[in-house]
């Protein structure tokens, strides 16, 4: 049987020897930088675009996991403080859920805004699990959580919103932001 080669010979200088001399047009005087790439004779380099810091917005950046992730321990943390100190405030813990998702909206970052909205009403159950009145050992603390569920779905969807609203703001901040950097001359 006949084998072909697939690739095609390289026929250029081997390793270890020395190159022709490049043509006069393509040599530069000793001390000439190399120009920016993509910059040609006559117009100006391309600015890339970098992101403003935090984009104007103060405290971390966390991914879509890190806000889920943060969102989830807070509210759990909460709920656990408030069945502990308060003996399960309903009320307080709805009120406490509402910083939480501004937080989060706020410092996720601008790549996974639309994660802020879905994370934050999966965190309000998670914690209240454990706000939740439950005498009864597992499926007493689950009533307590569906009974929870049902008789703060006020605090749940207004918290939802309001991060919904948030990521919304933030959207049309960094678009606006960016179209102003694109449309900006260059100095």
């Amino acid at each position: 049987m006949e084998y072909h080669r697939t690739r095609p010979p390289n026929d250029g200088p081997r390793r270890g020897t020395p190159r022709a001399p490049l043509p006069p047009q393509a040599r530069r005087p000793a001390g000439e930088r190399r120009p920016a790439p993509g910059a040609q004779r006559g117009r100006r380099p391309v600015r890339t675009a970098r992101p403003m810091p935090h984009g104007g917005v103060p405290g971390p950046r966390l991914t879509g996991l890190g806000g889920g992730l943060f969102c989830t321990v807070a509210m759990s943390l909460l709920g656990f403080l408030d069945q502990l100190l308060f003996g399960s405030s309903l009320t307080l813990y709805g009120v406490l859920f509402l910083p939480v998702c501004i937080l989060t909206a706020l410092w996720v970052r601008g790549s996974d805004l639309l994660t802020a909205p879905v994370v934050v009403p999966i965190a309000f159950a998670v914690g209240l699990f454990f706000a939740a009145d439950g005498s009864g050992g597992l499926l007493g603390r689950l009533m307590g959580l569906v009974t929870g569920l049902a008789t703060q779905a006020g605090w749940l969807y207004g918290g939802t919103l309001i991060a919904g609203v948030t990521v919304l703001v933030r959207r049309v901040l960094w678009v606006r932001a960016r179209r102003r950097r694109t449309s900006a001359p260059l100095r």
